[in-house]
């Protein structure tokens, strides 16, 4: 009998495959920064924040007490480094405290 070649692959190379062939990849972003930043403000931020959204590589956060906007506005680039280092890539450049 003939040996089969192996045409498997993980799920993981599938679903990055189909992400990549249909242009995904900007969307899955904009979720993995959201999600992100959840995880890393924790729940005193996130009891404040409205909106998280992802325009290019700048990360737009809407908040609604001026005193935290201000406080985190002294630690921007902390908070970027946190959420690339999170994610592993280099997606957010600027952050946008509204």
């Amino acid at each position: 009998m003939a040996k089969r070649l192996s045409n498997e692959s993980s799920i993981s190379e599938v679903l990055q495959t189909f992400i990549e062939k249909n242009k995904l990849q900007n969307g899955m972003d904009k979720i993995d920064v959201e999600k992100a930043w959840k995880e890393l403000m924790g729940v005193g931020v996130n009891n404040y924040t409205q909106e998280v959204i992802l325009k290019g590589s700048t990360l737009h956060v809407t908040l609604t007490s001026a005193v935290l906007r201000e406080e985190l506005s002294y630690g921007k680039q902390k908070i970027i480094a946190m959420i690339n280092e999170e994610l592993r890539k280099d997606i957010v450049k600027e952050l946008n405290l509204r």
